[in-house]
């Protein structure tokens, strides 16, 4: 890994899959590179990824095909969080090795009513084996889906004992008086919100960009928000951005990212999710794309 601040925006990658469910290495390294010519940084196997549908050697095997097509890791953020201890280990360890400039990390999910210290552990354990100086830490805060807060203190425990190597966290809290506890707590920390919507109000009290699903359709303008929230141009770009947002959130969330691409690329094939998920329905995908037409969204390129 290289030793600099990621900062701007980064998407979580949608994962696209053959028809019989298998990872689509091909679409997904287009994919990756169309993100990053638009100005954003990658953080595949996140949320909206489907990262935990996918495999350990899945996981491994399609960030190689990355990096061996000449995808710069150092504009990635890698999710490698799992609620395994060895696995965890072994999708940051790879990571690592591969140059990536983050990784994004879950805590583990399963085992509910964590105490701080039990969660402590776990990270600074994952640090400890890894063992090596390259490696950068985002923590992943999605106590609605994880059910396992990472609270201030532990937060301020991990920065305190690994200062090079705990440098930032994912909040997906959507709570945003949490959000501004954070960004006064931690100065100078990286942190990254989980939406778009909250860019303007967060890049003002020090966060450094968004790691946000619409990054996936909406790359441009967001990475723009990202530059340009405090110049004449924020608040236009903030309100395009709100307006996408607040669309596509009001379906499942993936579904409709992989319908928008379908549509837009008029490629079915990106329609395919892996259950337990479902693609959106014929309704749901009229309305879907009525409604961006109407505010006249366009996918960039």
């Amino acid at each position: 890994m290289v030793d600099h601040e990621l900062t701007g925006a980064f998407a979580p990658v949608v994962t696209p899959f053959h028809a019989d469910l298998t990872p689509d290495a091909p679409r997904f390294v287009s994919h990756c590179a169309w993100l990053l010519s638009h100005g954003v940084g990658l953080a595949p196997f996140g949320t909206n990824s489907e990262a935990n549908s996918l495999g350990l050697a899945e996981r491994m095997t399609l960030l190689d095909v990355l990096v061996d097509n000449g995808l710069d890791p150092r504009r990635m953020m890698p999710g490698t969080g799992c609620c395994s201890l060895p696995e965890t280990v072994a999708l940051t360890r790879h990571a690592v090795e591969r140059g990536c400039a983050g990784v994004l990390m879950l805590p583990p999910f399963f085992y509910k009513g964590l105490s701080d210290d039990g969660l402590y552990a776990y990270y600074a354990r994952v640090i400890e084996q890894v063992a090596d100086a390259r490696l950068r830490l985002y923590l992943y805060h999605i106590p609605a889906l994880s059910g396992v807060p990472i609270t201030l203190s532990v937060i301020e425990r991990l920065v305190r004992d690994f200062p090079r190597t705990v440098v930032g966290i994912k909040d997906s809290s959507g709570d945003w008086n949490h959000l501004s506890v954070m960004l006064d707590a931690f100065p100078g920390f990286g942190i990254f919100p989980a939406s778009e919507s909250l860019v303007s109000r967060a890049s003002a009290k020090g966060a450094r960009g968004c790691i946000s699903a619409t990054v996936n359709i909406n790359p441009e303008r967001i990475a723009r928000l990202c530059r340009e929230w405090a110049e004449d141009t924020g608040p236009a770009l903030q309100a395009q951005a709100d307006t996408v947002r607040a669309i596509v959130q009001s379906f499942p969330m993936i579904a409709a990212l992989k319908a928008v691409l379908a549509t837009y690329r008029e490629d079915s094939a990106w329609s395919h999710v892996r259950p337990p998920l479902s693609r959106l329905s014929d309704e749901q995908h009229g309305r879907l794309h009525a409604q961006l037409a109407a505010c006249g969204f366009t996918l960039p390129g």
